[in-house]
């Protein structure tokens, strides 16, 4: 298969090394020269890392740096069989870019966006054969990151959406299928592990390391909340977070937080700028938790049930099945459960319980139970049997 890939800065390199590697033939695309050395002297350090590991040898890392090729020109894509945008996130500059591409692929070409959030029938309707476009939404790293959505618009024909799926399972990918709503699955349901604890922080229950010793001591998660969003950028989160609460039409469960908009604009964006919630400078030492297992667990009780809410939600929206959610929450961001399997072992009871309980503390649409949790409880059903 002849796999285009557009952009080459991190996420585009990636997809690019993953094709590659399940022997694809790659032409990576850029506009810039500079970034296209760039990437490729990343993989070569990449590869090289992996040979030190032992994941692979000198034959395999010249296997894959054979199979792509570095281009300037979207003419040179023309004989693909699928092209991935992994480009700005903004819909202009993409709908731009695809009606651009049309031009030069052939007709039964897939064109496909890795886009996060964007609504793929708005990218597809810049093309004259708007069934030919799917989301494929990787994760980064998109080498390490075992989770791919796959995005049918609208538009999208079932033959490109059996021939996408197909061709991300060949790539050795776990694909959910997401129906085409703001943030797909996972950043639509994560968006609590952020949102309620900031609001946690903001009625000044607890700060931000004894939130994320919370999560990572009683829930497992990798990172804290606030590590997370200092990883990820304050800029870019906030963002993501502030897109999705437009496009539900402003749903109080997506609310944005005045502090993180206070951090971006502050320029205290995380890792990336030496300072977020924490100071990342040299010499600089993270506070510590206030270690307190019960104020933990009202914590943690908090932001999981939040999560859990939203995830059975999607479900109930048909955003997705309840493998796939589970799958892309596990898979697509590491998180130590799946939300519907970690409802069953809580207890539905519980789940509605908790929510009534913050929903007649505040008296915010932010806190409304689901009608499928209520439904199940009713029915004293489990998610999973």
């Amino acid at each position: 298969m002849n796999v285009g890939i557009i952009g080459s800065g991190t996420m585009g390199s990636g997809i690019a090394q993953v094709a590659a590697t399940a022997d694809c033939k790659v032409k990576l695309y850029d506009t810039s020269q500079e970034a296209l050395n760039n990437a490729k002297t990343n993989l070569g350090k990449i590869l090289n890392r992996l040979i030190e590991k032992g994941r692979i040898d000198a034959n395999e890392k010249n296997r894959i740096q054979a199979n792509i090729s570095y281009v300037d020109s979207l003419k040179d894509l023309g004989d693909s069989n699928l092209t991935i945008e992994a480009i700005v996130e903004n819909l202009n500059i993409k709908q731009k870019l695809f009606s651009e591409i049309e031009a030069y692929v052939s007709d039964d070409c897939i064109i496909a966006s890795n886009t996060s959030s964007l609504s793929i029938a708005s990218i597809a309707a810049s093309l004259k054969k708007p069934e030919r476009c799917v989301g494929i939404h990787f994760f980064n790293p998109a080498p390490l990151m075992k989770l791919v959505e796959v995005i049918p618009a609208i538009q999208t024909s079932k033959e490109v959406l059996d021939k996408a799926i197909q061709t991300i399972s060949d790539w050795k990918k776990v694909v959910a299928v997401a129906k085409d709503t703001p943030g797909f699955i996972v950043n639509r349901v994560a968006r609590p592990f952020y949102g309620e604890a900031l609001r946690v922080y903001e009625e000044g229950i607890a700060d931000f390391a004894t939130i994320d010793w919370s999560l990572k001591t009683l829930g497992g998660f990798r990172m804290g909340p606030f590590e997370l969003m200092d990883f990820i950028g304050n800029d870019v989160n906030y963002t993501v977070t502030e897109t999705v609460f437009t496009a539900f039409y402003f749903d109080a469960r997506y609310k944005p937080a005045f502090t993180q908009k206070r951090f971006s604009e502050a320029g205290y964006l995380g890792r990336k700028s030496g300072r977020g919630y924490y100071d990342y400078s040299e010499g600089a030492s993270k506070p510590n938790p206030i270690e307190d297992k019960a104020l933990a667990e009202k914590i943690f009780n908090r932001v999981l049930v939040m999560l859990i809410n939203e995830a059975a939600d999607a479900l109930f929206l048909k955003i997705a099945s309840a493998e796939d959610i589970d799958n892309a929450m596990t898979k697509g961001v590491n998180y130590p459960k799946g939300l519907l399997a970690w409802a069953d072992e809580k207890g539905i009871d519980w789940c509605v319980s908790q929510l009534d309980e913050l929903y007649n503390e505040y008296h915010e649409d932010r806190y409304r139970c689901s009608p499928l949790l209520r439904k199940m409880n009713r029915g004293k059903k489990k998610f999973f049997n």
